[in-house]
């Protein structure tokens, strides 16, 4: 069973299951019951639309039944192709997944209140008056989460705490931030600026995606989802490229490099930059455009067999590797990964104002960065958590770090 059809599969059957034993909670202005949390059938609504949550990113879900259905589909998937505990830590891993991605929400803040809002023994309580079957591992899945939330802050670009914000690589900086060399409008600017050698066009860019809009992906693919020595490691890199090779995706992205006045003979990278006008794109855009786009484009380089025509086509336009100045490093490499440190080191390190508000949140809270999109590709996010609560520690340190 390939990958396409087994997803196709596992969501009839979920959708099935929720019609059967579903319930929906549909009221947005009220807490929302701990029960309404923990009970697999759930379907959880706001301002009529179902909140969802994924595994991997891609892969949707309106309730944690439909994501049971999904990892027992996974391990069947996988069974024989590898070892039995490998299958069942990977069982676990998806659980833990989908119970976090469902608890902390982008989209509604009230599951995680109204789990971190009881103790552990009335979660554990809630969990065992579930009447609905749950597998091994699901109570300890909802403690975790507890544990970890109860002493986290979430650093994302709309998160209901203005450090928390403050925190995240989309906060506009007025001033501007100078980074290797240029003007930035914010962190997430220069990150996704660099992923293009400064040499590259929006032209060229235009017409590397019509190349790949008009080839078939399927194949390629497929290569990635039969194999778990390379679907495992890379599961959120593959749904990731599932959802951007497609024509659709790859058209959307040419229309975008036609719009903010961008011009064919431009540069990608000085485009990103601060020039006469501040924020000419958003970081909102610099991460679904640029970065996208040139995510998909290192992606499909590093996963591309040697012999594959694209990996010469994506060589020839400098997305094998990042080139910082006189450096080349690996899209997916330590090197490139220590760069976000850098960047850190200048926001908040050096600017004032930034220093005060990482250095004066407590040092019992932990710094988290988790959003619904899974991990990422080119840093990790438990790497780029440890890079977030490190530089806060030097940030509290000496006036010299």
């Amino acid at each position: 069973m390939n990958g396409v059809f087994l997803r196709a599969a596992v969501r009839v059957l979920a959708a099935l299951t929720i019609v059967s034993i579903g319930w929906v909670v549909r009221s947005a202005g009220e807490p929302l019951a701990l029960k309404a949390v923990v009970t697999p059938s759930a379907v959880i609504q706001k301002d009529g639309r179902t909140v969802t949550f994924a595994i991997h990113g891609y892969i949707d879900f309106q309730s944690l039944a439909q994501a049971l259905v999904y990892i027992e589909a996974q391990q069947h998937r996988w069974k024989g192709k590898i070892p039995d505990e490998e299958n069942r830590k990977l069982a676990l891993r998806l659980l833990r997944e989908a119970v976090e991605s469902r608890v902390v929400s982008m989209a509604d803040e009230r599951p995680l209140e109204a789990v971190v809002t009881h103790t552990s023994n009335e979660l554990r309580q809630a969990i065992s008056e579930v009447k609905e079957p749950v597998p091994a591992g699901y109570l300890e899945a909802f403690l975790a989460v507890q544990s970890k939330w109860k002493l986290s802050l979430n650093c994302w670009s709309a998160a209901p705490s203005i450090p928390a914000r403050v925190l995240s690589n989309w906060y506009p900086i007025e001033e501007g931030i100078a980074l290797r060399g240029a003007v930035y409008d914010s962190t997430e600017h220069f990150w996704q600026a660099m992923k293009y050698h400064s040499a590259i066009t929006v032209e060229q860019l235009r017409t590397l995606t019509k190349n790949l809009e008009t080839m078939s992906w399927q194949a390629w693919l497929k290569r990635l989802d039969d194999d778990p020595n390379l679907y495992l490691p890379n599961a959120y890199a593959v749904e990731f490229l599932r959802h951007n090779l497609t024509a659709e995706r790859m058209r959307w992205f040419r229309e975008q490099l036609s719009t903010h006045g961008l011009l064919a003979s431009e540069s990608a990278r000085s485009a990103q930059q601060r020039g006469a006008v501040a924020f000419r794109f958003s970081a909102y855009e610099e991460k679904v455009i640029w970065g996208d786009l040139a995510d998909t484009l290192h992606l499909v380089f590093v996963l591309s067999l040697p012999e594959d025509p694209v990996r010469k086509e994506l060589a020839e336009a400098h997305f094998d590797a990042i080139y910082l100045e006189n450096a080349k490093v690996g899209f997916i490499s330590e090197e490139f990964r220590a760069e976000m440190l850098g960047i850190w080191k200048v926001k908040f390190l050096k600017m004032q104002r930034f220093r005060e508000v990482i250095a004066e949140i407590p040092p019992q809270i932990r710094l988290e960065h988790f959003l619904n999109d899974g991990d990422s590709p080119d840093i990790p996010i438990p790497v780029y958590v440890g890079y977030l609560n490190e530089i806060r520690e030097m940030a509290r340190g000496a006036p010299g770090n």
